[in-house]
C-alpha cells in the first residue's frame, strides 16, 4: 500500500480490528456514499454508531471530497469499518465498490444526509427473524423539509405495484446478500433511479418484509427532488420490459403531476406556516 493508498483510506479494516470471525448475531453492513457532505456525515456516522444492534460495520465511499469531508472521516479512524475516498462515477458506482468490500450477511445503503433513528438496526434484525424466507426488509421513513412539513412514507414492495412506482423506501432498508449474487449490482449509468432498477430485475420474485416503523430520517432535497427521477423510473421501466413506451410515459405524466402538486401545497403552505416543525403527517 503507498502512502497515496494510505491518505486516502482508513478504518478499522486496515487496523485488523474490524469485526469477524463467529458471532452469534448476523453482520450487518451499512454502505455511504457521500461527496463533498461536511456538513452531514458526522451526523450520519453517529447513527450508525449509536444503534443498539451489536454487529454492525460500516463502509463509506467519498468521492474525493474537497470540503473537509475527509478530515470528518480521519476522525473516525478507529469507530468505522472502512472509508475510500476516490472518484467515482456517481452514488451508484460508489454502491458497487462497497459491495465488493462488504461482508454482511444483510446490506443497507443509508446517505450521507440521512441518519438512523435509534433501535431501527435491531428491528429490522427481529423483523428478519420473524420473515425468515424475506431478502428485502423495508420500513417508513420520515422526511425532513425545511418548511417544517415532515411526512412519513414507505410501503411494503408488491407486485405489480411495483411495476407502476417505487412503493417501499429504500434509505436504509435491507437487502440479503443472495439478492447481488443472483441479480447483480446497480446500474451505474443511473444518477437517481438506480435502486428501482435493481428491484424491478426481480420482479415478483423479491421476497419482501415490511414494518409500519419508522427507522430513518431524511434530508429533503437533492437530487431526488425533482422530475428527473421519475424519469429515470421511466427508464428502468422500459430497460427491464416492465411496461410499453406508451404506458411508461401516461405513468410519467400522472407521477410528474403529483410531484408539481405537492411542491405547490408544501410552498404554500411554508408561506402561510401551516406546519411547525413538529409536525408529521402523510403525503398528500
Amino acid at each position: 500500500m503507498s502512502v497515496g493508498d494510505l491518505q486516502s483510506r482508513g478504518g478499522k479494516r486496515l487496523h485488523r480490528t474490524a469485526a469477524s470471525g463467529e458471532h452469534e448475531w448476523p453482520l450487518v453492513t451499512v454502505i455511504t456514499a457521500v461527496f463533498n457532505g461536511v456538513d452531514t456525515i458526522s451526523d450520519c456516522i453517529e447513527s450508525v454508531l449509536s444503534q443498539d444492534y451489536p454487529h454492525i460495520e460500516h463502509i463509506v465511499i467519498d468521492g474525493s471530497s474537497t470540503d473537509g469531508t475527509i478530515d470528518v472521516l480521519r476522525e473516525y479512524e478507529t469507530r468505522i469499518a472502512l472509508w475510500i475516498s476516490e472518484r467515482d462515477s456517481g452514488v451508484f458506482d460508489a454502491w458497487n465498490k462497497a459491495l465488493e468490500l462488504a461482508h454482511g450477511e444483510w446490506i443497507a445503503f443509508l446517505g450521507a444526509d440521512d441518519t438512523f433513528l435509534p433501535g431501527a438496526i435491531s428491528e429490522y434484525l427481529e423483523l428478519a427473524r420473524r420473515n425468515p424466507k424475506a431478502n428485502f426488509l423495508t420500513s417508513r421513513a420520515r422526511l425532513q423539509h425545511p418548511s417544517g412539513y415532515s411526512p412519513e412514507f414507505g410501503g411494503l414492495w408488491t407486485w405489480p405495484r411495483a411495476a407502476r412506482a417505487m412503493p417501499s423506501i429504500h434509505v436504509g432498508a435491507m437487502h440479503r446478500r443472495s439478492i447481488f449474487a443472483q441479480h447483480g449490482q446497480f446500474d451505474a449509468t443511473y444518477r437517481i433511479a438506480g435502486d428501482y432498477e435493481f428491484l424491478l430485475r426481480a420482479r415478483e420474485d423479491l421476497n419482501a418484509a415490511f414494518m409500519p416503523r419508522v427507522t430513518v430520517a431524511m434530508r429533503a432535497g437533492g437530487l431526488s427532488d425533482s422530475t428527473a427521477g421519475l424519469l429515470e423510473a421511466k427508464r428502468a421501466k422500459l430497460q427491464n420490459n416492465i411496461r410499453s413506451a406508451f404506458l411508461a410515459e401516461v405513468e410519467f405524466c400522472t407521477l410528474a403531476l403529483r410531484f408539481h402538486v405537492r411542491r405547490i401545497v408544501i410552498k404554500i403552505a411554508s408561506f402561510m406556516k401551516l406546519f411547525p416543525d413538529s409536525q408529521h403527517g402523510a403525503l398528500p
